[in-house]
C-alpha cells in the first residue's frame, strides 16, 4: 500500500504552530529554540543530556489526554516533535500574568544563585507540580536526579518545591486552562502520513506505522535510526557525525502487554511509560531504571534502543539476558526471534542485518520459586555510567543451587554471561563455602578492561562481591534482591 507523504514535520511551541518543510536531520531542539525562535531561557550546558539545563517539558497524546513529560533540548532532534507539544520557560506564567508559582517559590526560596541552571531546574519541578502537587521530599529528588546547580545546593531547591503549590493551584495553570484546546490541536495533526523533511545535508523520513518502517528501511537499510536520541543525539553534540538519512522510531513500537508469564515490551516503549509494569511485575529492577539517567533520559530513551546499539553497558541487557529475554527482528515482512544473550556478537556488532530492526522484546517474569536481583555499580548513585552491573536468577531447591542464570555488563566487550560461574554454583548446596569456591571462575568467564569508569582488577572484585552480596541477602531473608551500590 502507498501511503500519502507530508513535507511538513508539525508541531506547537508554546501557543504556536511550527510547520517546517526544510529541516536539517540533526537539528537538535536546543538550537532551534536557541537560534531560529530566540528563546533563550532553555540553556545549552553538556549538550549530552546529563546536567539538565536545557530541560523543556514535551506533551504527546496518549489515550485520549495529553501527556507531558521533561525531555533534554539538547540532544532531542527537532524532527522526533511531529505531532507533539513543546513547552519552554517563556510559556509559564501566574494566573495574574506574573512569574509563575514555580517561579515564585524558587525566588522565596533562594533556589537560584548564579541562575544558569535555574529555567531547567523550574522546567522540571513544574512537569512535577502538573503531575503531583503534593510531592514528597523523595520524589522531589527523583524529579531532580536529571539537574545539576554547583552553586545553589539542592536544599532551597527542595524546599521551594514542597511550597510551590501554596502559590497557585495546578487548576489554574495554562495547559490545564487550555487541555481541550491543545487535546483539538494535537488531534488534528495525526493525520496518519508517512512524513519526507529534507535538508542541505540529507532527509529524515517519520514512517506513519511499524509497516511503512520496515517499507522505508527495506530502501534505505543504512539509514539511521532515532527513537530516543539519547545515544544518537551524542553522536551529533560531541562526535559531530553526519547521521543522514534519518529515520525517525520514537513513535512507533511503544505497546506493553502481558500475558502468559511474560511481559512484551515494543522496541519504541520508553523506560517512564513502562515504569509501573515494571513495578507490579519485576519489582527487583524499579531501583535500576530509576538510576538510568535522570527523569528527562528516562522519557527519552527506549528498551528497543538500549538493545539495538549493542552497549556493553547498557543498563537492561544484562537483567533482560538473566530472565531468558528474546527480540523479534522485523526486516519487510519477515520476522526472526534471537534470544537476547545471541544477539550480541562483538563489540558494536549485533545479529542483525542491513535493513533489519528490532520490533519487540519478550521477557520471561521471575519465577515464584526463583531469586532475582541486579546490581549497578557507580561512581556516583545518581545518573552516572555503569561500570559494572551484574544481574542474578538462581534457584535454589532443597538447599541446592538447580538453575542459574548470570549476566554482567561492563566486564566484557558485549553484555555476557558468567557461564563458568553458572556452572560452578549449579548441583552444589547454595552456601557460602560454594560461592567462594565459584569466585576463581569469573577469570574464565571475563577479562574486563581499565578505562576512566574502573579499573579491569575493580571490576573484577567488584563482580565477585556482588555474587557474594547475592548469598548473603538471600540467607537474610529476602526473596528477592534488590542492592544497587556506589564504587
Amino acid at each position: 500500500m502507498i501511503l500519502e507523504t507530508r513535507t511538513t514535520v508539525r508541531f506547537y511551541l508554546n501557543g504556536d504552530l511550527v510547520e517546517l518543510d526544510a529541516l536539517e536531520p540533526d537539528r537538535t531542539l536546543l538550537d532551534f529554540l536557541r537560534l531560529d525562535r530566540v528563546l533563550r531561557g532553555t540553556k545549552e550546558g553538556c549538550a549530552e543530556g546529563d546536567c539538565g539545563a536545557c530541560t523543556v517539558i514535551v506533551g504527546r497524546m496518549d489515550g485520549g489526554v495529553v501527556r507531558y513529560l521533561p525531555a533534554n533540548a539538547c540532544i532531542m532532534l527537532v524532527s522526533m516533535l511531529d505531532g507533539a507539544h513543546v513547552v519552554t520557560v517563556e510559556h509559564l506564567k501566574g494566573a495574574d500574568g506574573g512569574l509563575h508559582p514555580v517561579q515564585q517559590a524558587m525566588v522565596d526560596y533562594h533556589g537560584s544563585q548564579c541562575g544558569f541552571c535555574t529555567p531547567g531546574f523550574v522546567m522540571s519541578l513544574y512537569g512535577l507540580w502538573l503531575a503531583n502537587p503534593s510531592p514528597s521530599v523523595p520524589e522531589i529528588e527523583k524529579a531532580l536526579q536529571g539537574n545539576l546547580c554547583r552553586c545553589t545546593g539542592y536544599a532551597p531547591i527542595v524546599r521551594a518545591a514542597q511550597a510551590v503549590s501554596n502559590y497557585g493551584s495546578v487548576l489554574e495553570d495554562v495547559l490545564n486552562r487550555e487541555r481541550d484546546a491543545i487535546i483539538a490541536n494535537l488531534t488534528a495533526l495525526r493525520d496518519g502520513r508517512r512524513v519526507v523533511v529534507e535538508g542541505t545535508r540529507g532527509k529524515t523520513i517519520i514512517p506513519a506505522n511499524v509497516d511503512d518502517l520496515a517499507a522505508v528501511l527495506e530502501g534505505l537499510p543504512e539509514a539511521t535510526l532515532v527513537a530516543g536520541a539519547t545515544d544518537v543525539g551524542l553522536w551529533v553534540t560531541k562526535f559531530m557525525r553526519e547521521i543522514a538519512p534519518v529515520v525517525i522510531v520514537g513513535h512507533l513500537m511503544g505497546e506493553v502487554s502481558v500475558e502468559d508469564g511474560r511481559i512484551v515490551f515494543g522496541a519504541g516503549v520508553s523506560y517512564a511509560r513502562v515504569f509501573e509494569t515494571i513495578a507490579t511485575h519485576i519489582p527487583q529492577m524499579v531501583e535500576l531504571f530509576d538510576r538510568i539517567g535522570g527523569v528527562q533520559v528516562r522519557a527519552m530513551g527506549t528498551i528497543g534502543g538500549n538493545i539495538a546499539n549493542g552497549s556493553p553497558i547498557g543498563d537492561t541487557p544484562p537483567p533482560l539476558i538473566a530472565l531468558g529475554a528474546e527480540v523479534t527482528l522485523r526486516k519487510g515482512d519477515r520476522r526472526r526471534v534471537v534470544r537476547l544473550e545471541e544477539f550480541f556478537i562483538a563489540y558494536g556488532k549485533q545479529d542483525r542485518e542491513k535493513g533489519e530492526f528490532v520490533e519487540s522484546v519478550s521477557v520471561p517474569l521471575p519465577g515464584a520459586d526463583e531469586l532475582f536481583g541486579v546490581h549497578k555499580v557507580t561512581k556516583r548513585r545518581e545518573e552516572d555510567i555503569t561500570a559494572t552491573l551484574g544481574a542474578f536468577r538462581i534457584k535454589v531447591a532443597d538447599g541446592v543451587v538447580a538453575g542459574a542464570v548470570i549476566a554482567f555488563g561492563g566486564m566484557a566487550a558485549t553484555p555476557k554471561r558468567a557461564r563458568a560461574v553458572e556452572a560452578a554454583l549449579i548441583g552444589k548446596p547454595w552456601t557460602l563455602e560454594t560461592v567462594e569456591a565459584a569466585l576463581d571462575k569469573f577469570e574464565e568467564d571475563f577479562q574486563p578492561l581499565t578505562d576512566w569508569r574502573a579499573s579491569a582488577d575493580y571490576r573484577m572484585l567488584a563482580a565477585k562481591n556482588l555474587l557474594k552480596r547475592v548469598y548473603f541477602e538471600t540467607i537474610e531473608g529476602p526473596s528477592h534482591i534488590v542492592r544497587h551500590e556506589v564504587a
